[in-house]
């Protein structure tokens, strides 16, 4: 047996000296790729707290009334500027009526008043010329009391047509309060809208008797105008004392200034009601205003609508990115325009993205109860901040990246 184990031994010390290179590789390769990976890693910060983010545009009535027509469905895409809504738009279409009626009523009365002011001018000079025993003043007073007759027509006439439309307007409410007296029992529209109708008719009836005090008002200053008319005739045969005549010739212009000034005045008041009435005719029509997919659509044709009530929203695949909320202690390191990876997991593909910036604040201090340090027992907690990463619109185009999708981010720091 001495023979045998001499000759193990022998070739034990043979097989030795070939082990020892062979560990001492595997040892130097085993650092050398640890070294690596420490390396690889020293360069980069990831996290898989992060989501793919996009513009979402929720669309609103900006008026009230009933849908006409609903032309888009959920999840489909349009073009900025196509029609998504229509509202009912006949009510509007009999404001904008009435304030450009208005606007008209306030345009002749501002030539009446343009015209009454050289009269009361004239009627001011012939005064002062009267005064002065001159004949031909006293005619010229004469013409200008015929003309101040004609005006008060103008305005007996303008009255009377206030009148009709106050009547047509009160009829109208009258007719609307009855309709939704029946509606109101049914609980089939709120009390708001039955009790904005009821003083709709209250406020069209003190309108009627506003414009019918104003007719007979027109009507007394005919007779006045006609008064005095007979009173610059009597003029031309006995003139007045050139006291009076300089005490009232220039108040009467103030007079006639003033109610030009007022007059313009209202003719401006009726312009803008007109605009105020063209938009909201233009609000029936709710448009894009953006490219994108119309998603939470809440709306059908028939549904009465408030204004601010929200329809729909639009959702811009055009333009997206990811927010990835790093911890704090991973900050040191980023920064805007650094090369960044991501991978959205419902894709398993890596998109190439930088680093646009950082938020100002973590995002607990914009929950919704916020930790009160100062207050209870302290526990510290690394918080997230949110960095966004920008992305490639071709590459975001191509991947139908969606806002919500989870993704994974590793920006490189070296």
């Amino acid at each position: 047996m001495k023979p045998k184990l001499e000759m193990i031994d022998v070739a034990e010390k043979r097989q030795r000296p070939r082990r020892v290179p062979l560990i001492i590789g595997g040892a130097v390769l085993a650092i050398g790729a640890g070294t690596a990976a420490w390396y690889h890693a020293s360069g980069r910060e990831s996290t898989d707290n992060a989501q793919v983010e996009a513009h979402i545009t929720p669309l609103a009535a900006r008026v009230g009334g009933a849908i006409l027509e609903v032309s888009v469905r959920d999840n489909q895409r349009v073009a900025a500027g196509d029609v998504l809504v229509r509202i009912d738009p006949r009510d509007y279409d009999v404001a904008l009526a009435r304030a450009r009626a208005e606007l008209a009523d306030a345009e002749a009365a501002t030539a009446m008043a343009a015209s009454g002011l050289p009269i009361a001018e004239t009627t001011t000079a012939s005064d002062v010329q009267r005064a002065a025993g001159s004949t031909a003043s006293a005619s010229a007073a004469s013409a200008a009391a015929a003309g101040a007759v004609d005006a008060a027509g103008a305005r007996l006439q303008a009255a009377r047509a206030r009148a009709v439309e106050a009547e047509a307007n009160a009829e109208k409410a009258r007719k609307d309060r009855d309709r939704l007296n029946g509606l109101i029992a049914k609980e089939e529209i709120s009390q708001q809208q039955f009790d904005s109708a009821v003083a709709s008719a209250k406020v069209a009836e003190a309108a009627v008797d506003s414009a019918r005090a104003a007719v007979l008002e027109a009507e007394t200053g005919v007779r006045a105008a006609e008064s005095r008319l007979a009173e610059s005739k009597g003029a031309v045969r006995q003139a007045q004392a050139s006291q009076h005549a300089t005490e009232v010739g220039p108040a009467q212009v103030r007079v006639a200034r003033a109610r030009l000034e007022a007059a313009q005045a209202r003719v401006a008041q009726a312009h803008a009601a007109v605009q105020q009435a063209e938009l909201h005719l233009e609000y029936t029509t709710l448009k894009a205003p953006v490219a994108g997919v119309v998603t939470r659509k809440n709306v059908e044709p028939g549904q009465v609508v408030q204004p601010g009530q929200a329809l729909l929203a639009l959702v811009s695949l055009a333009d997206v990115w990811v927010v990835a909320n790093f911890k704090e202690t991973q900050l040191g390191s980023i920064h805007a325009g650094q090369h960044a990876t991501v991978e959205i997991d419902a894709y398993d593909r890596d998109v190439d993205g930088r680093v646009e910036s950082i938020a100002a604040a973590t995002g607990a201090k914009f929950s919704l109860l916020p930790a009160e340090n100062a207050s209870g027992n302290f526990v510290k907690i690394v918080q997230r901040v949110p960095v966004k990463i920008a992305i490639a619109p071709e590459a975001a185009a191509d991947l139908q990246m969606r806002p919500g999708m989870s993704a994974v981010v590793t920006v490189h720091t070296r």
